[in-house]
């Protein structure tokens, strides 16, 4: 509306969740119309959300503009193709969650199926690993930029980052700073709310200055201040499906080769992360205290690192859930304010991510006030997010061989939510996977896990049988030959990094972040 005030946001709390929500306001949204202030205070610690991404933050990094060489040197970057997933499914298996299709589809069926169709016709034994390029990548050690050619085997992948979470929050600070974000120092008091429609009108400061906004973004952690202590939004525990409730993390020195994708190790109570930086290497281990002492998750940490441990192990405590609606009044939740699901598969800087996008997607015009549909939206697109993603951590969990194990026994034979009870049914008895236009991971990343996992089906689609077997074989073969010969061939990812993003940083103490 021509001649109104610019419509102003106030982000409250920084780190990675304050930063990204900044950075993605600040750079899509018209400048001259929103006027941004970000609130945070040095003297309150953050939690770590990630070291290990998924594709989608090269995604909004391009969004953004930023330039990808200047930001992994910055951050100590490397390449993530996915995550190695070791003794989960029993004690000795393996498998790898690559970024990256299976094949393509072949008749107008997904690949899948001429897969499954050929193990249940015995003409096949291979593992659905053998027809992924991301997987051949990471058994490689390699990394080259994909290429753009579609008809190529080396256009059927993505990639990640593994970073330090800090340096990427300082990194987006500057970013966003130099593009307009009022950053102000402080602890905030109070919350002020107007007498008559409950909505947040100001934050008070500990200094007793009053910041006033229109709408506020709450990355207050799991504090929640707005969204869930000021607006009561209630929170949905996930604890029952989703039992791990500690993490310890710690960083250690590195060792080469510095590998281009993220392990996941199980351990008799949780399981353990690795992940490479360029200057170190992240740790952690994330566990159940229904089923793990402190102690006992000390001592395992420790005596399965690579290199000479940086600092002491740091505890963090969380709790599996989502609050209600991530939405609520003037007053929206990005991160740990609106839920908190375990590192397993790095999603945590995903639903900070959507968030961020969605509510630029729909954020109020300038002179125009929140309209309830717009709430309603963001709140929908939230809870898929959350949703879907929940099933899909509780899959690694609950489909295990592990037996004898009092918390793999517990996930193992607990009551599953539906909507993934109906997933694992749908795929035992027909080989169809989740193809969700929305929420988080793909069918390829279904599929990886589903066998990985021992979950295998009994039956493919009926429209295999319109592709002769022999011919079915020969392309089987084909694919299998062209992603090894081809992954053999690349450039090795510590190659890459030393001649496209070296970076400055150095091991230090206190470094430790979650996965």
């Amino acid at each position: 509306m021509t001649g109104a005030e610019p419509y102003r946001i106030v982000i409250l709390g920084g780190g990675t969740a304050g930063w990204m929500s900044a950075a993605a306001l600040a750079g899509l949204l018209p400048a001259a119309d929103y006027d941004i202030t970000l609130i945070e205070s040095d003297e309150i610690g953050t939690v770590g959300v990630g070291e290990a991404t998924l594709p989608h933050i090269k995604t909004f990094n391009d969004m953004l503009g930023i330039d990808e060489a200047e930001f992994m040197r910055e951050t100590a970057g490397t390449i993530k193709l996915g995550i190695e997933f070791v003794d989960w499914l029993r004690e000795g298996a393996r498998y790898i969650h690559p970024f990256g299709t299976f094949g393509d589809r072949w008749g107008g069926v997904d690949f899948q199926h001429h897969w499954a169709q050929a193990r249940l016709d015995a003409s096949d034994d291979r593992s659905l690993q053998a027809y992924s390029f991301a997987v051949a990548a990471c058994h490689a050690n390699g990394f080259e930029h994909p290429n753009t050619d579609p008809g190529s085997i080396r256009s059927t992948y993505s990639y990640a980052y593994h970073f330090d979470a800090g340096l990427y929050a300082r990194y987006l600070r500057g970013w966003a700073t130099a593009r307009g974000v009022r950053r102000l120092e402080g602890k905030v008091t109070s919350v002020v709310r107007d007498g008559e429609s409950g909505a947040v009108s100001a934050l008070t400061l500990e200094a007793g200055a009053q910041v006033a906004g229109d709408l506020f973004v709450d990355c207050s952690g799991f504090r929640s201040l707005l969204v869930g202590q000021t607006m009561q939004v209630p929170w949905i525990d996930w604890s029952e499906w989703l039992p791990c409730d500690r993490a310890l993390a710690v960083p250690c020195l590195g060792v080469e080769p510095i590998t281009p994708y993220t392990r996941s190790t199980a351990r008799r109570g949780g399981w353990q992360w690795r992940i490479p930086l360029q200057h170190r290497i992240g740790n952690g281990y994330v566990f159940s205290s229904r089923f793990c002492g402190e102690e006992e998750a000390r001592r395992t940490l420790l005596a399965n690192l690579d290199g000479e441990a940086l600092d002491e192990p740091r505890l963090l405590r969380f709790a599996a859930g989502r609050r209600a609606q991530g939405w609520a009044g003037n007053c929206v939740a990005i991160g740990l304010a609106s839920g908190f699901l375990e590192p397993l598969e790095s999603t945590s800087i995903f639903l900070i991510q959507a968030a961020a996008i969605d509510l630029v997607a729909l954020m109020p015009r300038r002179g125009e006030g929140i309209d309830a549909r717009a709430v309603r939206e963001f709140n929908r697109l939230f809870g898929i997010h959350y949703d879907r993603t929940r099933d899909f951590l509780v899959l690694h969990y609950t489909a295990n061989e592990r037996v004898s194990e009092p918390l793999w026994d517990h996930v193992r034979t607990m009551v599953l939510p539906e909507s993934l009870a109906h997933r694992l049914a749908l795929f035992r008895e027909s080989a169809a996977a989740p193809e969700y236009s929305l929420g988080l991971f793909s069918r390829d990343s279904w599929l990886s896990v589903l066998e990985g996992q021992g979950v295998l089906p009994s039956a493919a689609n009926p429209l295999t049988h319109r592709m002769p077997a022999t011919e079915r074989q020969a392309r089987l073969d084909d694919l299998a030959a062209r992603i090894a010969l081809n992954a053999a061939e690349m450039t090795p990812h510590g190659e890459f990094l030393t001649g496209y993003c070296a970076s400055k940083a150095t091991a230090r103490p206190g470094a430790a972040s979650a996965a």
